[in-house]
């Protein structure tokens, strides 16, 4: 057995322990679910047995998970940089797992438009929060204001637009696949439609 083989191993039986205590289950709650003996169980757990394919799948469904999440590892690449777009005050991450959804924090010191023809409507949600400052989200016919720490979340086909109010602004956003191509044609005077 390799270095590696002996860390995954270890780290199945930890996470198999972990996920048994966060559903608040026994060593014997969790054998009767995985039709194992408890002291079968108490063995994987610690050590003392061999993990074998056909227990780990069953385990993996008694535990409400699946074979590849139970013995998934941790990856090199977990620190990621944004994509900085200066010019418009953006900076965007990429969710590693969905590459279809991307996080995107964004400067705003304009209002939003006050024409209702500037306001965008397209597929998808999109959730934000304010990190500071107060901004204004123009949505539908509604107003809101979102002061910091406040998020709003909503369906993109409403038409919707978001600016600041009273002074600069900096807004985390975070949009489904749908939203991020909803706003990938964005220039400088039509950034103000969403944070992304």
């Amino acid at each position: 057995m390799t270095q590696e083989d002996g860390d995954l191993d270890s780290l199945v039986r930890k996470r198999i322990r972990a996920l048994r205590v966060a559903q608040g289950w026994s060593l014997e709650e969790l054998a009767s679910r995985a039709h194992l003996s408890q002291s079968s169980l108490s063995r994987i757990e610690n050590g003392q047995r061999r993990l074998a394919l056909d227990q780990l799948v069953t385990l993996a469904r008694a535990l409400d998970t699946t074979l590849d999440q139970l013995v998934e590892t941790a990856t090199d690449d977990v620190v990621t940089s944004p994509t900085i777009d200066s010019p418009h005050g953006r900076m965007r991450w990429t969710i590693k797992a969905d590459p279809g959804m991307s996080v995107v924090r964004q400067r705003m010191t304009e209002p939003p438009p006050e024409n209702p023809a500037r306001m965008r409507a397209h597929p998808g949600r999109e959730w934000l929060v304010v990190l500071s400052g107060t901004a204004i989200l123009m949505l539908g016919h509604r107003r809101f204001r979102l002061e910091a720490n406040q998020a709003a979340e909503f369906p993109t086909m409403m038409p919707h637009a978001i600016g600041a109010d009273g002074g600069p602004c900096e807004i985390l956003g975070i949009f489904d696949r749908d939203a991020r191509r909803g706003h990938q044609g964005d220039s400088g005077d039509d950034a103000q439609g969403a944070p992304g």
